[in-house]
């Protein structure tokens, strides 16, 4: 069979593109597999940084950040590559791409904010879930640590959400931390009392209360001479749970036993004396029995 050799422009041009339709399908085609095998091996990778983040014992709000934006990025760099094999001209998709990322940081820039503080507290965790911590001026237990935001629940069962930003700007403090605290407790006794008794009384109570604990053993220190007391501080340990009912019944004990013991707890007291002159310097009450003598219900003082 002889072969046909096209000899008209048309035929020439339906040839070509013809030729540009196939290359054209068989690109696409492979972009479109590209796309496809890179987000499967996208899901695999980031699957297998999430069981390695889960052997190393990371927390499971960063672990899961953290393979959130892995498989994004991951997705990104796929897309760029199925665009590029498609013949896609990648210099307008990476100024559209720079364009739009700058575009959305600026739009975006307090969550962005929120975010890497929400990443700085789960990385370095100042404070767990359960805590009980005092953040941007607020007390509470923490509820949720979260990306964007904390989650705190007050004393009185309020609940507050501040955004990461306002903790990690502000200085933390958490107050369950450790094991066991101090209970610093103030206590004045009189200047006349036994003050070596006093010392004695105080460490009787921290010794006998089965919430303080033996280590580190309770202490009692003269820290003033007050304008009207003798300020003594009583230190003891207690567990961080036990804390609070234990300031409570101590400082109960404490004032039973002082008392009990003929001790003194001075308050301030001010003696006032008021002192009025007229003109002629008398004293007020010569002028008050002055002014009733005038209307005659008494008989005004005599003259010397």
């Amino acid at each position: 069979m002889a072969l046909q050799i096209p000899t008209t422009l048309r035929e020439l041009e339906g040839i070509n593109l013809l030729t540009e339709a196939r290359h054209f399908g068989l690109k696409l085609l492979g972009a479109l597999l590209i796309l496809l095998v890179g987000i499967w091996l996208a899901r695999r990778l980031s699957n297998a940084l999430d069981r390695a983040f889960t052997r190393a014992s990371m927390e499971a709000t960063l672990r899961g950040f953290l393979r959130n934006v892995i498989y994004a990025a991951m997705i990104v760099v796929i897309i760029v590559a199925a665009l590029d094999f498609a013949g896609a001209p990648m210099t307008s998709v990476l100024a559209v791409l720079g364009a739009a990322g700058l575009a959305i940081g600026l739009a975006l820039k307090d969550s962005l904010s929120n975010i890497a503080s929400g990443v700085m507290l789960i990385a370095q965790r100042p404070f767990r879930v359960g805590d009980f911590i005092q953040a941007a001026g607020i007390e509470g237990t923490v509820d949720q640590i979260r990306v964007f935001q904390t989650r705190m629940r007050t004393i009185d069962n309020r609940t507050v959400v501040l955004p990461n930003s306002l903790i990690t700007t502000a200085p933390i403090i958490n107050f369950t931390a450790n094991p066991k605290r101090r209970i610093d407790l103030a206590v004045g006794v009189g200047y006349d009392d036994d003050l070596k008794l006093a010392r004695e009384t105080l460490l009787e109570v921290a010794l006998a209360h089965p919430k303080v604990l033996k280590e580190p053993k309770p202490e009692v220190l003269v820290m003033a001479l007050a304008e009207s007391s003798v300020n003594l501080e009583l230190r003891a340990w207690a567990k961080t749970g036990d804390l609070v009912s234990t300031r409570s019944e101590l400082t109960e004990a404490v004032r039973n036993e002082v008392i009990g013991r003929g001790l003194s707890i001075p308050y301030p007291q001010r003696d006032l004396r008021v002192y009025h002159h007229d003109a002629d310097g008398r004293p007020l009450h010569e002028l008050l029995v002055k002014s009733v003598a005038e209307v005659g219900d008494v008989a005004a003082p005599k003259k010397a």
